[in-house]
């Protein structure tokens, strides 16, 4: 979130990136909503447009190109970006449910999570079918598709003859060639049933001029893996691959929700697009069902966005809402995959290369608005004049400084009986010998624990201002960020206590941004058998987290920076880049499927590899974090009083990372690390080298750096990569100690 946009009072949540909501948040980057935390949840990091995917599928866009980064468009807006699939709604406490998480807290709600075909009425379409949508689980399917066709040609059915199935028909053959042969099974009397007569009968021609045969009239009673069985006479269709483009069904979790739902199970909604049962719950694009029934198409839910978010404005300021009035006819364009497109309205029908162009021209600029993102946000108006607001601006301008600036006891206290119901294990004493006796079960004032007999106490201290909006994917960083340092020593984790800043807030979305926060410290605590026995809260920005840590070792096993050997190699745990990678997304020009890497790999706990490491007899550890790969190695090498070569060929790097450096992007930290140049031997000759600047590339949550020697090198690497750590590598070796030059030298090729 923008962090001069003053108190947050209000919390806005959009479920679902849909065409929808990502206009939204566009509007939102041009004029944000003052006082209001806006959060959008997905369960994706790119959302697919729907009007280029048939182009996609036929060879036309690239994958990139038909994709909204949801990342990098929440970043713009001054959202939060949540990745997380939605499970339900529960109205009465106004909770969005999520998979996998704790639910998120809403004032006002908005779903756009578009539909699914229905497949579960039909024996085997679940198993054998791919459906349409979601569209990531479609593209897979044809992925899959265009390998097999390299081996052998392909029977392919499509059950659907709407313009979706018509228009994928089309795109498929066009791809493959000669290479397949299509049917198209359609249950209504002709296809394309929503179009006027002229489309169906442009359509009818082209199918049967492309050699794709047509069954109208015809229902599939079942679907197996190599064939469809029609309906009523008991036939078989041959089928090597069968796609679903049927009648489209919401979300199931939105009935089970207990809002007022159509026959379809789609969200009910007034004019104004607010739920008709619960009013702080809206929805947009094919979620909502509205009074005059709608097509599920991809032209309303982009028209939608503006009332959805001039409505969701009123609603957050308590005014009137205004109705959505939705047009009759529209242009509706289709494309042939031959250079030409269909274009209808009304009576009206077309076939021609010039529409082509035209649907090019609409959906280049649609996508355009997604590339051209504002950097900084304006300055917020006081346009929503909420009374709650303008209070909660007064006690900021005014609020005390020193201990004061805390959160309040009852705020925290509901928390705390929030987070013992969600980890128990991690917040209470646990029963299991950990030598806790007071901790944040009990009321004292410290943290009190046992060591055991013959075990050291390894201690360490970490803080980070949020490098994401999520504040539980925040706290989960963090928590592995800090417990690195832990883990690096070769200790086994025990406890931990959290010092966390907050901005000022009201007290709801305080109660949420710390709990959230909390959550995602205590599940990393859960999956590691450690407590949180204690902490603070203190208000100010930018918000952040402190850490103190606690481990156990036997003092024999402890792994320190020293202790390398002549001959060790050099292993790193994990690729390099998460600082560039996130200079790069606070500057906008990241892409959502970088930063989804970055975070896969910054959510491995170094934990497991520590265990590797000791278990294949390592001399030495560290962990790369804030100094870059050359500033902690130097690190353990001054310590071992040993000198090293480094194979930069053999350096893991994350995606994105050598794209982003070579432009120029480079965390501010990263002149500093670059210092340790001076320590180099010969870092003019490999300057040039694309993975050169990942030495000085600070890291957060990132992985440990070991030297094993040279017998046991090989097999500790195998164990890393079975054992969570896919990329782990040998990066170097350790040499004889140069007292009298560089210690490091860079060697391009390995």
């Amino acid at each position: 979130m923008n962090a001069d946009s003053g108190p947050l009072a209000r919390q806005l949540v959009f479920a679902g990136g849909g065409h929808s909501h990502a206009l939204a948040l566009r509007m939102l980057a041009m004029k944000p909503l003052p006082g209001v935390r806006v959060t959008l949840v997905s369960d994706v990091s790119a959302a697919p447009y729907s009007g280029m995917l048939p182009g996609h599928i036929a060879g036309a866009w690239s994958l990139e190109e038909i994709h909204i980064d949801l990342r990098r468009l929440c970043q713009a807006a001054g959202a939060v970006f949540v990745q997380a699939k939605a499970t339900g709604i529960d109205p009465v406490g106004k909770r969005l449910l999520l998979e996998g998480r704790p639910a998120l807290s809403y004032d006002v709600l908005s779903v756009n999570t578009g539909s699914t075909p229905v497949v579960s009425m039909v024996p085997g379409a679940e198993l054998f079918a791919i459906p349409s949508k979601p569209v990531p689980r479609l593209l897979a399917g044809w992925e899959e598709i265009c390998q097999a066709a390299l081996r052998n040609p392909l029977r392919i059915v499509i059950v659907g003859g709407g313009a979706g199935g018509v228009e994928l028909a089309l795109s498929m053959q066009a791809r493959l060639g000669g290479r397949g042969a299509f049917t198209v099974i359609h249950r209504g009397r002709q296809i394309l049933d929503t179009h006027n007569a002229r489309v169906r009968s442009i359509m009818t021609r082209l199918l049967a001029e492309r050699g794709i045969r047509v069954l109208t009239g015809t229902e599939v009673s079942e679907v197996r893996r190599d064939s469809v069985v029609l309906r009523g006479t008991g036939e078989t269709e041959p089928s090597d691959y069968t796609l679903w483009v049927t009648q489209a069904a919401p979300a199931p979790w939105i009935r089970a929700s207990g809002l007022a739902v159509d026959e379809g199970g789609f969200l009910k909604v007034t004019e104004c697009l607010q739920s008709v049962s619960h009013p702080d719950i809206f929805a947009a694009g094919d979620a909502a069902s509205m009074p005059r029934p709608l097509l599920r198409s991809g032209v309303y839910a982009v028209r939608m966005a503006r009332p959805l978010l001039y409505n969701l404005r009123q609603r957050m300021a308590g005014r009137l809402l205004r109705p959505y009035r939705p047009q009759r006819f529209f242009l509706s364009l289709v494309g042939t995959a031959d250079g030409r497109a269909v274009a209808s309205r009304r009576y009206l029908a077309a076939h021609s290369s010039v529409f082509r162009r035209l649907k090019d021209w609409i959906d280049r600029r649609f996508m355009a608005q997604f590339s051209r993102l504002p950097a900084m946000f304006p300055e917020a108006s006081a346009e929503s004049g909420a009374d709650e607001l303008t209070e909660l601006r007064n006690r900021a301008r005014l609020r005390c400084t020193g201990c004061a600036a805390k959160v309040g006891s009852t705020v925290l206290t509901a928390v705390m009986d929030r987070l013992r119901e969600s980890f128990p294990g991690v917040i209470t004493a646990q029963p299991d010998g950990s030598g806790i006796q007071t901790g944040l079960a009990t009321p004292d004032d410290a943290a009190v624990f046992t060591v055991p007999p013959g075990r050291s106490l390894v201690q360490t201290v970490d803080y980070m201002p949020s490098l994401t909006g999520d504040p539980l994917l925040f706290g989960k960083i963090a928590a592995l960020h800090s417990f690195s340092d832990i883990f690096a020593m070769g200790a086994e984790p025990h406890s931990c206590l959290a010092a966390a800043m907050l901005p000022f807030a009201s007290e709801e979305v305080t109660a949420e941004l710390l709990f959230q926060l909390l959550s995602g410290v205590a599940s990393v605590l859960q999956g590691c058998g450690a407590a949180l026995i204690g902490g603070h809260t203190a208000e100010g920005n930018p918000a952040g987290l402190a850490l103190t840590c606690n481990g156990l070792a036997l003092p024999e096993s402890l792994l320190h920076k020293g202790g390398l050997r002549a001959g060790d190699r050099l292993i790193l745990t994990k690729p390099l880049g998460t600082g560039t990678l996130f200079a790069a997304e606070m500057r906008l020009r990241s892409k959502a499927s970088w930063m989804d890497a970055a975070l896969t790999s910054m959510l491995i706990s170094n934990l497991p590899a520590s265990r590797i490491l000791r278990a294949h007899h390592a001399t030495a550890c560290t962990d790369v974090t804030g100094f870059g790969l050359a500033g902690h190695l130097l690190e353990m090498l001054r310590a071992s009083r040993a000198g090293a070569t480094v194979f930069l060929d053999r350096i893991p790097a994350l995606m994105g990372a050598e794209e982003t450096l070579a432009a120029g992007v480079f965390s501010s930290l990263y002149s500093q690390n670059a210092r340790a140049m001076q320590f180099m031997e010969n870092p003019e000759a490999s300057a040039s080298h694309a993975r050169f600047p990942l030495l000085f590339d600070p890291q957060t949550s990132g992985g440990l750096l070991a030297g094993v020697g040279e017998r046991d090198a090989a097999a500790c690497v195998s164990a890393l990569r079975g054992g969570g750590c896919p990329d782990a590598e040998i990066v170097g070796v350790v040499s004889e100690d140069r007292n009298d030059g560089p210690v490091l030298r860079i060697q391009r090729n390995q």
